[in-house]
């Protein structure tokens, strides 16, 4: 848990906010939703041109996704009073800064995907064969 002479949170005490806010940052959607948000900082993206560049997330998911991202203060939601409303997203400072530690996570992803299926593969045949 966070002390009251530290910010800084500790993974391993199981009371730490720390794990929540892992849960949140490290699911496939809000990696998809930061990436499309730092190719367009510092400008502002819609939310239908964020659900066309994030293939397979429903509506539902992309704007949970953000109400949390908004929430832990890494996005800004801007509404237009049109009909219907234009809403538009964009990273904060502090998003800007989660940017560089999730394309280091996707990039080593994309590179190992190969490896892993092959590992798969293999201790599944095994598995299957000890059944």
């Amino acid at each position: 848990m966070r002390t009251k002479t530290t910010d800084r949170g500790d993974l391993f005490d199981r009371e730490c906010p720390t794990r929540q806010l892992l849960d949140r940052i490290g699911t496939k959607w809000t990696s998809m939703a930061v990436k499309v948000l730092a190719q367009a900082a510092p400008g502002e993206v819609r939310f239908a041109e964020l659900r066309r560049r994030m293939p397979g997330v429903s509506q539902k998911m992309l704007s949970v996704t953000l109400h949390s991202l908004v929430r832990d203060g890494l996005v800004t939601r801007r509404v237009e009073p049109t009909v219907p409303p234009r809403v538009h997203y964009r990273l904060t400072e502090l998003g800007l800064s989660l940017e560089i530690p999730l394309a280091a996570l996707r990039i080593w992803a994309e590179e190992h995907m190969a490896a892993i299926d092959r590992t798969n593969a293999v201790h599944d045949a095994q598995a299957a064969i000890s059944e």
